[in-house]
């Protein structure tokens, strides 16, 4: 298969499951209070429950996702609820629709495969030569919205390409983000501490865009 044909939802998927199974329930996550059993049980309830996964930005369900979380743990064996998040989204889901997997779920998933592998050292997948280039063609389009609200001025550099970089926000304290394009990716998704990339500009600023409180 050509390179540029590659379906990166599939194999991310592969590979957060696989993650999960190596690292176990009770392993920790870069998702703040959620173990990797928690992070199963929103994957599954994501793509199988629309509604009630909708908790997760609308207050008022997130009592009945945070319910139907524990109840779903308690329903299933972690490792019988990872493989059936594996097989894919069921043939009712809005993420069964033609495309809707690779739009919704390929840049989703490859942040909680980090989010998995990160804290609990395991090492990153074999990166195939294309994927860099996929991940900066996600960033430049995502990253305006999702470093949104930051409070210095944000450039996202590819390192070692200079010519590729984004701007997000106004003012003069501007912080350049450098790193590869998939750690950039995760710096902007909300996991700064956690993403291998380099900070350049002043230091109250740097600590401004870490989210650290530049007083301390």
């Amino acid at each position: 298969m050509p390179r540029s044909q590659i379906r990166r939802a599939p194999l991310e998927r592969a590979r957060t499951c696989d993650a999960l199974l190596a690292v176990g329930p009770e392993a920790d996550t870069l998702c703040e209070g959620w173990t990797a059993h928690d992070l199963a049980a929103h994957l599954w309830i994501r793509e199988n429950e629309l509604l009630t996964s909708s908790g997760a930005f609308i207050p008022a369900l997130h009592d009945r996702l945070q319910a139907r979380t524990d109840e779903l743990k308690r329903q299933w064996p972690f490792e019988e609820l990872v493989e059936r998040f594996r097989q894919g989204p069921p043939r009712r889901s809005l993420f069964a629709l033609p495309g809707a997997d690779e739009a919704a779920n390929d840049t989703e998933l490859l942040i909680h495969g980090m989010d998995v592998r990160r804290p609990n050292g395991l090492p990153e997948p074999d990166r195939d030569p294309e994927f860099q280039p996929w991940a900066w063609s996600k960033l430049s389009r995502v990253a305006s919205f999702l470093v949104r609200g930051n409070p210095v001025p944000i450039v996202l550099e590819w390192r070692g390409r200079p010519d590729h970089a984004v701007r997000i926000g106004k003012g003069n304290r501007i912080v350049t983000v450098i790193g590869e394009p998939s750690e950039l990716l995760l710096y902007a998704f909300g996991r700064r501490a956690a993403a291998d990339v380099r900070l350049v500009g002043l230091e109250s600023a740097v600590a401004e865009a870490l989210g650290r409180d530049p007083r301390r």
